[in-house]
């Protein structure tokens, strides 16, 4: 028996989220399904986190245990060759045997794109958050700045899944704009359920005076998510980059073929570059 980790993305539009339902589509259903056609054998693959109906992964890791004997060159092919057009795997590696794709990750980055315009884009329906009312970057960038460290973010968090602690570590709150499309970029140790998209919806609120940004610490601190803004639509949220240690780390992080055009959209530089 060995543990492998894949590396993959997909488009969550189709799908009731990553975790496993009982009536509804997920997308770890689905690769559930497609591994135990390649692999001949029951598999209970384990994601590196919840991603919610309608939130898209750009980079995800998943990992299972498995006494296949395929080829770790050949195993992305053989089984995208059983999934849907909206999943792909992209590489394998062996893990260890105590690595556990939730567990042994160190951090995540989501990304949560705005089109902020008055005139939809159909190309990118499904795939960002149409916002017409015009939003101001500046407020936005010092509003973002203020979640940065570790703070209790029960504030910003919807209730669901039990956790043993609302405190986390918030590497890095940026937010960068080329043209109609706005970027947030947060990367922390761990993320609530629905935080990402609470805090955009924050910093929207901040954006047209709704709240000040300097009011953001008393707004964590006082804890109630009734005074912070609106949990934002799933359709702009992107799991955009994921942490490990060692070689999953290495698989995880290095460019590659499957890190195409689209995805450089969602770069902070590559918004940066085209200013």
């Amino acid at each position: 028996m060995k543990k492998i980790a894949l590396r993959l993305r997909y488009d969550g539009t189709a799908y009731h989220g990553w975790q496993v339902q009982k009536e509804e589509r997920s997308v770890c259903g689905t690769l559930n399904e497609a591994l135990q056609k390649v692999l001949e054998e029951p598999i209970r693959a384990i994601g590196c986190g919840r991603t919610d109906a309608g939130v898209h992964a750009l980079r995800y890791c998943a990992s299972f245990s498995t006494e296949s004997r395929i080829p770790l060159d050949r195993m992305p092919l053989a089984i995208n060759s059983r999934l849907p057009a909206d999943i792909a795997v992209t590489d394998a590696v062996e893990a260890p045997e105590d690595f556990n794709a939730i567990a042994s990750c160190i951090k995540k980055e989501y990304v949560y794109l705005i089109y902020n315009s008055g005139i939809r884009d159909p190309f990118l329906a499904n795939r960002v958050c149409f916002y017409p009312q015009k939003l101001d970057l500046a407020r936005m960038q010092k509003a973002a700045s203020a979640f940065e460290g570790t703070h209790d973010f029960a504030a910003v968090r919807s209730v669901g899944t039990p956790t043993k602690t609302t405190v986390r570590t918030v590497f890095h709150c940026h937010v960068t704009q080329k043209g109609p499309l706005i970027r947030i970029a947060v990367c922390a140790d761990g993320f609530l359920y629905n935080m990402c998209r609470a805090i955009a919806g924050t910093l929207v609120y901040a954006s047209y005076g709704k709240l000040e940004p300097e009011e953001i610490p008393e707004l964590l601190e006082k804890r109630d998510r009734r005074l912070t803004g609106p949990t934002m639509p799933p359709q702009g949220l992107y799991l955009h980059r994921v942490w490990y240690d060692g070689e999953v780390g290495r698989m995880m992080n290095k460019p590659g073929a499957d890190d195409c055009a689209f995805s450089g959209l969602f770069s902070e530089d590559a918004v940066q570059a085209r200013k």
